[in-house]
């Protein structure tokens, strides 16, 4: 007979409740439900553990990492992804004076690489193509596919649109307000190539959904990828690739065309640079490596 006796499960307190409702409120949509299932998962290992989440510790954390990883089989950055999340939820419970000390402070996090060559990924030349085939199809589904490659939004903030989100502003700029990721509102401006493809997927309209379905429905985040994919077979382009794929390219295409990766990260709206780094595809030349800057620098100084 075992000596071992299991810990006894302890519900969360209702001030653990009260942090995690306080937490949720802040975002909205998918990021809300993504976050509320990770909190969730959390919360499940502190009741299995005996723990209110309140009073876990460091090394209670780096356990729960390790449960991921070796009991759930999640990835290293999956495993990442919520250890970012549970920090965020304690730094705000430190925020709002219901705990006292953040417990994620020197949390070791896993370590995780993301291959490259892995990654969807369409050239400007493919995305062309995909833009020629779009605006065969119809107008909508011009504008569908160009707003994606152009301003990098998501497939659901393109669906999100409004006629009334475009407006001129004192400059003379049309100007988008996009709903962004995480309830975040940003302020894009529209170029004169695609304004002319917004304006004919508006048609004269004023009010209303820019990106309409035939029925002439708002058009979703399903229905947006049904036309991707069909446009995709159309262009004879990669089967692999997907919506997001058009963020990727124009995300991309900035790092390319040599745009600084921390105007990059603000095009795209990336909280972490590393993310950004991600979209970096064009590998350096020995011309191109910093030694020259350096040896400039210092030889002509000497």
């Amino acid at each position: 007979m075992s000596d071992t006796t299991a810990p006894t499960r302890t519900e969360p307190s209702p001030l653990a409740q009260l942090a995690r409702a306080g937490f949720l409120d802040r975002y909205t949509a998918g990021t809300r439900s993504l976050y509320e299932y990770d909190l969730d998962v959390f919360f499940g290992w502190c009741t299995d553990q005996g723990l209110d989440p309140l009073d876990a510790r460091r090394p209670h954390l780096e356990a729960f990492g390790r449960w991921l990883m070796n009991e759930r089989r999640n990835g290293a950055r999956s495993t990442c992804r919520r250890l970012q999340t549970i920090r965020s939820f304690y730094r705000l419970a430190v925020a709002d004076e219901i705990i006292d000390r953040d417990p994620t402070i020197l949390l070791r996090m896993p370590r995780w690489h993301v291959d490259r060559s892995t990654i969807a990924y369409l050239d400007p030349q493919q995305v062309g193509r995909l833009l020629r085939v779009a605006e065969a199809m119809s107008p909508a589904h011009h504008a569908l596919v160009a707003l994606m490659a152009m301003l990098g939004l998501r497939v659901s903030e393109v669906c999100g649109i409004d006629i009334e989100d475009l407006a001129e502003d004192a400059l003379g700029y049309v100007v988008l307000t996009a709903r962004r990721k995480g309830g975040k509102v940003s302020r894009m401006p529209v170029p004169v190539p695609l304004l002319r493809i917004v304006e004919k997927a508006r048609d004269g309209r004023t009010t209303g959904p820019l990106i309409l379905t035939r029925a002439g429905n708002r058009q979703n985040r399903r229905g947006a990828y049904d036309w991707f994919k069909r446009a995709l077979k159309r262009a004879g382009l990669p089967e692999d690739a997907h919506p997001h794929t058009l963020r990727h390219a124009a995300i991309s295409a900035l790092v390319n065309a040599g745009v600084p990766m921390h105007e990059a990260q603000e095009f795209a709206g990336h909280t972490d640079i590393r993310t950004t780094a991600h979209y970096y595809h064009r590998p350096l030349t020995l011309d191109q490596h910093g030694a020259h800057v350096t040896a400039r620098v210092f030889a002509t100084a000497a």
